[in-house]
């Protein structure tokens, strides 16, 4: 089933308090080095606590893939190294410290598919990349069908990835060129309506230009994906935010991997809210301790849809939502809490919020009835391999299931994932 048009979608959910036009660039005093959300990666560390590590040294690589380079978002001195059982990533916190200076990364081999893979890998890059099916990061030596570069974004609070790229069409061309050396494939820049981000004249024939309205889930990778390249089990597709292939065409250009990213702060805890220029990892408390009201609140890296509670900024997010935390909730009498859990599921009623929680890119009540029911070949039939949890996760605010639904994606996915590598 096609898009009905670029207006399919629902408007944003949650308003935003205005704030200040103006972006200011913030570098945080504390950054922490963490594994992308919903992932868990084993690792090896490569420095020590105590030691002084430059802006975009690595400062772990992964225990089964040591080409593939964690790097440190800020110049600083490791303060702790976290690794939960298994060695894997908790997290590696830096203090800042400005004398630690920058990595410069040999770029001379940048020109061939094994150099920019090399480079990619070494210089961070790898883990902003996400694969579909299944998520996480692809593996060092995977070659996708097609790649995904997203510069839109329709969440609520959401701050327009295309804004962020105004001044930057240069590096982004040369981002998106350096792509195309990785697939065979096409490589699909995704953007809002209106003028190219990048200019068109002498881009390569494999990149497409795909134009998505304003309307969420209109900028959800999953559902461009699902539209333009399906993912399949043996036809792996990635995506990565346009901003950071425009870092990555800097990167070639410079030697020096630029780490800062477009971040918007709202949320109903604000006093205003806020855009700013910062770095992965960054920490929230810092970035939000001027702006926020008095109370309660609850610090989420992400969107309203989809963010998680957190203390630092997740490698692939763009958003920092602040909502007030509400008070302890009584407990009610055990015969109610017994019928509650008891009860039969509520029936999937096919609605008009229900069908543009999903942008009519899917048969929306079946897609549910299939992951509800655990159907594995009817959610693959209607587009499972192409979406993550993000994907539906303005579905399950629809249907006020509290997460019922990406869980259920989730499983199911590991399920085939693990099926599939048997």
């Amino acid at each position: 089933m096609g898009f009905f048009g670029r207006g399919a979608g629902l408007m944003p959910v949650f308003p935003s308090p205005s704030g200040p036009a103006e972006i200011m660039d913030v570098t945080t005093e504390e950054a922490a080095v963490r594994a992308p959300s919903g992932s868990s990666i084993a690792v090896t560390p490569l420095v020590r606590e105590g030691e002084l590590v430059a802006q975009g040294a690595a400062v772990a690589c992964l225990r089964h893939a040591p080409n593939v380079c964690l790097t440190a978002p800020i110049a600083g001195r490791v303060a702790r190294i976290s690794l939960l059982p298994g060695r894997k990533l908790s997290e590696i916190v830096l203090f800042r410290e400005e004398g630690a200076g920058r990595q410069h990364h040999d770029v001379s081999n940048a020109g061939t598919t094994t150099g920019l893979r090399r480079l990619m890998q070494e210089a961070g890059f790898w883990p902003l990349l996400r694969r579909r099916p299944f998520g996480g990061m692809p593996a060092q030596d995977e070659t996708p069908a097609a790649v995904f570069v997203m510069a839109t974004d329709t969440r609520p609070f959401a701050f327009s990835p295309a804004m962020a790229l105004h001044g930057r069409e240069k590096p982004l061309a040369d981002g998106l060129e350096a792509l195309t050396r990785m697939t065979s494939g096409p490589v699909f820049l995704c953007q809002p309506e209106g003028p190219s981000v990048v200019p068109t004249d002498g881009l390569s024939d494999q990149i497409k230009l795909v134009f998505r309205g304003q309307r969420h889930p209109q900028g959800a990778a999953g559902l461009c994906i699902h539209e333009h390249f399906p993912a399949g089990l043996d036809v792996p597709v990635w995506d990565i935010n346009a901003e950071d292939v425009a870092n990555l065409g800097n990167l070639i250009a410079t030697g020096e991997a630029e780490v800062l990213r477009t971040v918007h702060i709202a949320g109903a805890a604000l006093r205003e809210a806020q855009t700013v220029r910062t770095h992965s990892g960054a920490d929230l408390r810092q970035l939000t301790q001027r702006i926020v009201a008095p109370g309660p609140h609850v610090l989420m890296s992400g969107s309203p849809l989809d963010g998680h509670p957190a203390r630092w900024l997740g490698p692939r997010d763009r958003q920092i939502t602040v909502m007030p935390r509400s008070g302890p909730q009584p407990r009610p009498h055990w015969l109610i809490s017994a019928l509650t859990a008891s009860r039969e599921a509520r029936p999937v009623i096919p609605t008009a919020a229900l069908t543009q929680a999903l942008a009519s890119a899917l048969p929306a009540a079946p897609f549910v009835r299939a992951l509800a029911a655990g159907d594995d070949e009817a959610a693959v039939s209607f587009g499972l391999l192409s979406l993550l949890e993000e994907d539906i996760a303005l579905l399950d605010y629809v249907l006020s299931e509290g997460g019922t639904l990406p869980a259920q994606l989730r499983a199911m996915l590991d399920r085939i994932a693990k099926e599939f590598a048997a």
